[in-house]
């Protein structure tokens, strides 16, 4: 659903069109994943088709004529819905949670597993912090965002070492499962 979110948001800003809507979004977005120009049109087409943008011009200028989309009133309505609704608290494990699950019943050692994690972690909190006071906002907001999420991932890591020696919760390890 981001993507969508995403487009309406840029059209809110002001009318534009697909390959500047890309930019848009990989500027702002693609640290997580890149935007694919197909995706671009794909999402702008369902939008329209929905109702939710639409296309307000043909821009002429040097290479090939550009449509250029604006949002609805009725993409402004689901934009502000959207933003306005929490998203789901449950979150699925992630790939360090599948590995350490893995290297347990594979007999392999999932105190190396977390050890490398925690390693890495703690050298991409250092590239961050470091950074911390260049770039703009959205920038800086994005590198706060990251370093909270592997203080939660380092905590976890923490936990998890516990566990396997018997000292989070008084069990013993529970490798048979």
């Amino acid at each position: 659903m981001t993507v969508p979110m995403a487009m309406l948001a840029f059209l809110d800003e002001h009318p534009a069109h697909g390959f500047a809507l890309k930019q848009r979004y990989d500027e702002l977005l693609g640290h997580e994943r890149e935007l694919r120009s197909g995706q671009v049109y794909s999402t702008l087409a369902r939008l329209e088709r929905d109702g939710l943008a639409r296309g307000v011009e043909i821009a002429k200028g040097e290479g090939p004529d550009r449509r250029v989309y604006a949002i609805t009133q009725e993409g402004v309505a689901e934009l502000e819905q959207w933003l306005a609704t929490p998203y789901s608290t449950r979150t699925r494990p992630g790939e360090l949670f599948t590995k350490v699950v893995l290297a347990l019943v594979s007999g392999r050692s999932p105190e190396a597993v977390l050890a490398a994690q925690r390693a890495l972690y703690l050298t991409r909190m250092r590239e961050l912090t470091s950074a911390r006071h260049a770039g703009d906002l959205v920038d800086r907001l994005a590198g706060d965002y990251e370093i909270a999420h592997l203080e939660a991932d380092l905590r976890w890591i923490e936990t998890a070492a516990a566990r396997l020696h018997g000292g989070a919760d008084g069990h013993g390890p529970e490798r048979d499962r």
